[in-house]
Formats: C-alpha cells, sequence, structure tokens
C-alpha cells in the first residue's frame, strides 16, 4: 500500500519484515507482532497479544533490565548470544534488539535475529567437502571388504558340511555375520552412487502421499499418522523418486525414535517465505515450502543432536548413520534446506524446498 506521499505504509513493512518482531509496551506486555514472529514462536498474534512477554517466552537474558533502559534513555540495546525458547520447542541461539518507537516513548521494538538457521547453513556447507571425503573412503573400504568376505561366507558353508550340529552353529553364525556386514556395505555404496535428480515441477503433497502410504503398510502400522496439509501450496522442483525416499526415511526415523509401543507422527506442510538459501556468487533462491515431520517420542540424544545429518552418526544401537545422511544429501542436490530441533515429547525434521520455475515470479 502507497500513503499520499508516495510512500509505503508502516503497516506493509511490519508485515513484511523476515525476522520476528514484537512491540512491548512499558508494563512488558505484548501489544502487537507480525507474522515473522508468530511463525517463529508457533503462538498467534490474538493468543499472545495482552500478555506478559516474559512469561510467555523463556530468555536467558536480563530482559527486564534492558527494556527499562532503552524506555529511560530511549536508545537501543542488543543482547548477543541470547537462547530463547516458548518451552515447547529446543532452545534456539539469538541475537534480541530492543528499540524505542520514536513517537510512541510507551512502546519499544524486541527484534529478533535467530542464529539458528545461519549457523546451521554454514556448518552444512563447511561439513560437505568432509563427508564426501569420509563417503569416499568408505566406497573404496565396501569395494574392498566385499570379495574378502564372500571367500569367508563360501568357506565357513564348505565346512559347515562335515561339522557336528554344535559346530555348524558357530559356522552359521560366521555366514550370517558376513551377510549382515555386505548388507552394510552395499548401504554405503548406495550412498555414494546416488544419482543426480531428474527435477521438474512436482506436487509436494504426491511425494508425502506415497510416502506415507508405504510406511503405514510397513514400518509404521502400528502408528498414527496424522495429516495437516496446506492444500494450496504451489508446486516444488524437484525429483519425485528422491523426496518420496527423503520423506519416507524421514518418516521411519520418527517411527524408529518411538519405537514398538508406537506413537503419533504429524506430516505438516506450509509456506514460509523468510528463509532464502544464499549461493557463494551472492544470488539467492527462496525456500518457502516446508514440510515437517514431527513426532512425540523421546527426543534426539544430546551428544549427536548438532551432527544428526552427518554420516555414520547414529543415535540407535547398530544404526548406519546413513539414512538422515541421505536425506541430507538430497535436499541439497535440490538446493533445499533441512533441519532438526527436539526437546523430549517433540521432535521436528524440517524440510524447506524451492519453488518451480513458474512459480518464483510471485514471490
Amino acid at each position: 500500500m502507497i500513503t499520499a506521499d508516495g510512500g509505503p505504509e508502516p503497516g506493509a513493512f511490519w508485515a513484511c519484515l523476515p525476522l520476528p518482531a514484537l512491540l512491548i509496551d512499558a508494563e512488558g506486555v505484548v501489544a502487537a507482532m507480525n507474522p515473522a514472529a508468530e511463525l517463529f514462536l508457533n503462538l498467534s498474534a490474538r493468543h499472545l497479544k495482552g500478555q506478559a512477554l516474559l512469561e510467555r517466552l523463556h530468555i536467558d537474558a536480563p530482559m527486564e533490565e534492558a527494556m527499562a533502559r532503552v524506555r529511560i534513555n530511549q536508545a537501543a540495546v542488543v543482547i548477543n548470544d541470547v537462547e530463547l525458547t516458548t518451552g515447547e520447542r529446543a532452545p534456539v541461539q539469538c541475537q534480541i534488539q530492543i528499540a524505542p518507537l520514536r513517537d510512541e516513548r510507551d512502546l519499544s521494538m524486541v527484534l529478533i535475529s535467530p542464529r539458528d538457521i545461519t549457523d546451521r547453513l554454514g556448518r552444512s556447507s563447511a561439513g560437505k567437502a568432509a563427508a564426501r571425503s569420509a563417503i569416499g573412503m568408505a566406497e573404496m573400504l565396501a569395494h574392498e571388504i566385499e570379495n574378502p568376505l564372500a571367500g569367508i561366507s563360501g568357506a565357513a558353508q564348505l565346512l559347515a558340511m562335515n561339522l557336528s550340529a554344535e559346530d555348524r552353529e558357530l559356522s552359521d553364525l560366521i555366514v550370517e555375520e558376513t551377510r549382515r556386514i555386505v548388507k552394510l556395505l552395499e548401504q554405503v555404496e548406495q550412498f555414494g552412487n546416488l544419482r543426480a535428480p531428474q527435477r521438474q515441477s512436482v506436487n509436494l503433497h504426491d511425494a508425502l502421499d506415497r510416502a506415507r502410504r508405504s510406511a503405514l503398510v510397513g514400518f509404521a502400522r502400528h502408528m498414527v499418522i496424522i495429516e495437516d496439509y496446506d492444500p494450496s501450496l504451489p508446486n516444488t522442483y524437484a525429483d519425485s523418486d528422491q523426496l518420496m525416499q527423503v520423506f519416507l526415511n524421514l518418516i521411519k526415523n520418527a517411527a524408529e525414535a518411538l519405537g514398538p509401543a508406537g506413537g503419533t507422527i504429524r506430516l505438516r506442510t506450509f509456506y514460509d517465505l523468510s528463509l532464502r538459501l544464499r549461493h557463494k556468487d551472492g544470488s539467492g533462491n527462496p525456500l518457502a515450502l516446508q514440510v515437517e515431520i514431527i513426532d512425540d517420542g523421546p527426543g534426539l540424544p544430546p551428544g549427536i543432536a548438532d551432527n544428526v545429518f552427518e554420516p555414520f552418526v547414529s543415535g540407535r544401537e547398530n544404526g548406519t548413520g546413513l539414512g538422515l545422511a541421505l536425506v541430507s544429501r538430497i535436499i541439497a542436490d535440490h538446493e533445499g534446506w533441512v533441519a532438526a530441533e527436539s526437546v523430549p515429547g517433540r521432535t521436528v525434521f524440517r524440510v524447506s524446498l524451492p519453488l518451480a520455475a513458474k512459480n518464483i515470479a510471485g514471490v
């Protein structure tokens, strides 16, 4: 919207501001919040308005003192390296800026700059070369080990023909274990030989539904899977089969976290323009399409939460650590982004994908 003097209306800036922002009165009560804050905090403006900010948010900083200084001095305050959470998500490290409004002395703006997204993107880029080296070494070892394993298995089977029943149990164990190792090596080789995606305009709900149906007739048959889709989402630019594999791996990861007792897995899709992937040449593309796989399991082990997408990192006994690494690699090949956040009782894996070319012009 344009004002009479030819400038944009202030409300347009407020709604389009990509960072979470709130207006706080002199008593620390929320007077307003922008759409980015609603999304980041997972709280509606109507729900939070009129409530004391520090009663709804847990902020590891002397916020009351900082807000008082802003009101008294009418000068901005910046607080770095602050952990913020609503209690329903893992703490996110942020920079918080508090500034007075020029024409409203009783109001202050609280601007939240999450470091979570940029830090993870940076770590992801820095770790790609290391991951490629690790996978290259694993592929080489897999190739060299497979032949000796085949010889060991064959020799054990020949020996079993002339052994007693008691000794045959030992030879059968040798054969069984060699087959298990060969299967693991095949997974490593499959990871290394992933083909380039054949990308086209794809309805991500189609790929998500294929994964859901496959999971329900297999490993997730004792789970409750809830669909929380935004049917208005435009298409993404992706390889449909690889996208389905990503969603299937994430649903399987959630099912394994829930265990034999079962639980609830929620599949959520929505639109968010606040995330943009920046390339080395300075160009960037918006990752507006969001898919979340949410489970109510025990959460990720603290020791692996930051490295869960790296090869050979697993929170399960006898896990290969390749399922989530494969997810990360496929999404990276699609110029997207994947992240996880976890607290006991709620783990969220979020996949952010670009729009298909014909939809980008409207962004």
